[in-house]
């Protein structure tokens, strides 16, 4: 907007995939726009809309892939929901965005959704990922699998993390090479696809801090809520006063997750008192999945069932390689990593 100097979602797919003429090299491109909303504004209604589009195209038009185009404050949101929604794809389905606006000329615009063209037609796997910068340049770019990834910055280009986890792969231009890393992914498939739509508008996250009331926690459970995920603070704690609120929860019929504020290792409520009380209480771990992807994750559960015994038994299952059975030690970013500016 050139008299407020605010940026809106503007450009449509057509005009973005205009600005980026590359796209005709590599393959026959078919652009849509479902939204054209700031990702802030998405919620669950339109990750099922989102998902639902995706199913279609892939079983009426057979692409390799499809990219999404998507605001990046809540892509990794809308990342996890397509894994937990969409079963036996024939190609990946790619979340991509820029860190700066398409109108400038320092926009990542175009080289991230060349990046994510090429994994649409070179991914051995099909799942919902994100492809963004990793690094500051123009030539390489992370595929983050869709159910690990968090946005960690919020103006670098390289602002997309993969948590508990490493890349799916690399992209690198102007080569067009595409590096796998993964061992473990879930491969194409020709069986057709399986929609498994639905999200519960009744889960909320939350974060627990120092001087947390429990009213907080029976406020949610008085307005009907279904599930609740707490990022708890270490293995998984909350203050010992609020789990009389969490054990109220889980006998009122809510399910209660605790997560981690932590992001890097694994939810242990075995270790100390507050976890062993809080398991006592029926809050559910989390294991190392991230805050937002348990939030979606539950959410989805709830829209199937809201049997506290089969919401835990499904939490617990592993779907679309959101949980790892080993936290690496290598997972986590090492701590000396600002020690090669500090001698330049």
């Amino acid at each position: 907007d050139y008299v407020t100097g605010a940026v809106y979602p503007y450009f449509t797919a057509e005009e973005i995939y205009s600005m980026i003429p590359e796209l005709e090299e590599l393959a026959v491109v078919t652009a849509e726009t479902l939204f054209n909303i700031f990702s802030e504004d998405m919620t669950p209604s339109h990750w099922s809309r989102l998902a639902e589009r995706v199913a279609q195209v892939f079983e009426r038009e057979g692409p390799r892939g499809v990219i999404v185009a998507h605001g990046t404050d809540t892509m990794g949101y809308t990342a996890a929901a397509l894994a937990f929604a969409l079963r036996r794809l024939p190609g990946p389905v790619i979340l991509v965005g820029a860190q700066r606006s398409s109108d400038r000329p320092s926009s990542d615009a175009a080289t991230n959704v060349l990046a994510a063209a090429i994994t649409a037609l070179k991914a051995p796997f099909a799942e919902s990922v994100v492809v963004m910068h990793a690094g500051l340049n123009d030539t390489e770019f992370y595929v983050h699998r869709g159910v690990k990834v968090r946005k960690m910055h919020t103006s670098r280009r390289d602002a997309f993390r993969s948590v508990n986890a490493i890349p799916l792969a690399k992209v690198l231009l102007p080569s067009r090479e595409f590096r796998l890393f993964a061992r473990r992914y879930i491969p194409r498939s020709g069986e057709g696809v399986v929609l498994e739509n639905g999200f519960d508008e009744k889960t909320a996250l939350i974060k627990f801090y120092p001087g947390m009331k429990p009213d907080i926690l029976d406020f949610l459970v008085d307005k009907g809520y279904h599930g609740v995920v707490i990022e708890g603070s270490g293995l998984g704690h909350v203050a010992t006063r609020l789990i009389p609120s969490v054990r109220r929860a889980v006998e009122e019929g809510v399910a209660v997750v605790i997560a981690s504020q932590c992001l890097w290792g694994r939810v242990n409520m075995n270790v100390y008192r507050t976890g062993v009380e809080l398991l006592k209480a029926g809050a559910i771990p989390a294991e190392d999945m991230l805050p937002e992807t348990a939030y979606v994750k539950l959410s989805w559960i709830l829209a199937r069932t809201r049997d506290l015994g089969e919401v835990r038994k499904l939490f617990l299952t592993n779907i679309a390689y959101e949980i790892d059975e080993r936290s690496e030690e290598w997972y986590y970013p090492p701590l000396n990593y600002f020690e090669a500016g500090i001698s330049r």
